[in-house]
């Protein structure tokens, strides 16, 4: 019996025929560019950004740049966005072209002294971790002569129920426990820090649009109490993310609407808002995952055991989450298509997408029905505008990076 795959994202799902992306055949990408190869469509994201706007309005947008760093999607973004996250001086280097670094936050957890002080030096915030990372942050600071930007990344007490990666409420590298906070947000102030307030992440990958209503209210919560423990008033609070999108069978997507209205109402109420703190939420997967299309193009087709085959020249080695190796714990299908024959029915051939590594990790599709596939078909796999090409092996068994392409409109 075949095995069911994810819903394509609603821009593609009503295509038949040719698939389109930004307005051309995936056949024409491929004629022009090669294959293996990402196109991703910034109008997608534009989509996006204008529901979160609508939801969200005077909740200012960060663009967590790790969901896909391509420096052209981090252009196309960075225009449409308040504020972009970085995790790595790699990021701040690219993000600084785009933005002012005042509007750049800098997160994770061992960042070099080196990373430190380009931060520091630029304007970017840096969330500090941990205490330690916070004297080596006004320490770096005192040297420069620079008064450094921080904020505190809380670990929080409380966790995103039904998440993909849940950052909260557990022992964690992440932030700062948030019994320690207060603390420490009076020594940053009396150290001479330039202090912008708390960012707190609690998870990620949710579809639970109640659980994310409740995890914000809490997550506001505590911000609240944190200032008044800490006797100071946070300029900014991160409210963090964790809009998740709908990558398999039977997943909905969230309503972002009702998370609006219940914010909104929340953020009313609060006495943070009052003395004028600003609120952001820092989205990556939501923004940009449905935006991207991996292409590959199949080179053989065999039979063993009765079970077909269709062997391409991607593979995990490119999108690896595809695979089910990148945090899944059982392995499901993303969406998948024959590239020219999207929407075709009567879809009667079961066959497995695999890619051309020499491991049998190596299955972008598990037993799927298809229309009939062919040597020189293109197979689409959706969902592959985040963690893609970068979050991939693509050094491994030496094979040729994808090719990446951000579409540009008539």
């Amino acid at each position: 019996m075949s095995k069911p795959f994810g819903p394509l994202p609603p821009e593609f799902a009503a295509q038949s025929g040719d698939l389109m992306i930004a307005g051309r055949s995936a056949s024409d990408w491929v004629r022009e560019h090669g294959s293996p190869l990402f196109v991703y469509d910034p109008t997608i994201v534009a989509t996006r950004v204008a529901a979160f706007r609508a939801a969200f309005p005077g909740v200012d947008l960060h663009y967590a740049i790790k969901a896909n760093p391509h420096p052209a999607m981090i252009v196309a973004i960075g225009a449409m966005v308040d504020g972009l996250d970085v995790a790595s001086a790699g990021e701040l280097a690219k993000a600084t072209v785009v933005k002012p670094a005042a509007s750049i936050s800098f997160a994770g957890p061992g960042k070099r002294d080196s990373e430190l002080a380009a931060a520091i030096s630029a304007g970017a915030t840096l969330n500090v971790e941990s205490e330690g990372e916070a004297t080596r942050a006004l320490a770096i600071g005192d040297r420069l002569g620079v008064a450094p930007r921080l904020a505190v990344r809380v670990n929080p007490d409380i966790e995103l129920k039904g998440s993909g990666m849940k950052m909260g409420g557990r022992p964690s590298p992440f932030g700062i426990d948030a019994e320690r906070v207060a603390p420490l947000v009076q020594e940053l102030v009396q150290g001479g820090a330039d202090w912008r307030g708390f960012h707190i992440f609690a998870g990620s990958q949710a579809l639970d649009t109640q659980a994310l209503i409740e995890t914000q209210a809490a997550t506001l919560a505590l911000a609240e109490r944190l200032s008044e423990e800490a006797g100071h008033i946070p300029p900014l609070v991160n409210l963090g993310g964790g809009f998740g999108i709908p990558y398999f069978s039977g997943d909905t997507p969230v309503d972002v609407a009702a998370i609006g209205a219940a914010l909104g109402v929340r953020l009313a109420g609060s006495p943070l808002t009052r003395v004028g703190t600003r609120y952001a939420i820092e989205l990556g997967r939501w923004l940009v995952g449905e935006c991207g299309v991996y292409l590959t193009q199949v080179v053989d087709r065999k039979q063993s055991r009765g079970e077909t085959f269709v062997i391409v020249d991607g593979g995990l080695h490119h999108q690896l989450a595809a695979s089910g190796n990148f945090g899944t714990v059982v392995r499901r299908n993303y969406p998948v298509a024959v590239a020219h024959r999207i929407g075709e029915m009567p879809a009667d051939e079961e066959v497995s997408v695999v890619g051309c590594l020499c491991t049998p990790l190596d299955r972008l599709a598990d037993r799927v029905a298809l229309p009939p596939v062919q040597i020189g078909d293109v197979i689409a796999i959706f969902l592959a505008g985040a963690y893609g090409a970068t979050a991939s092996p693509s050094a491994f068994l030496g094979h040729p990076a994808p090719i990446e392409v951000v579409a540009t409109r008539a």
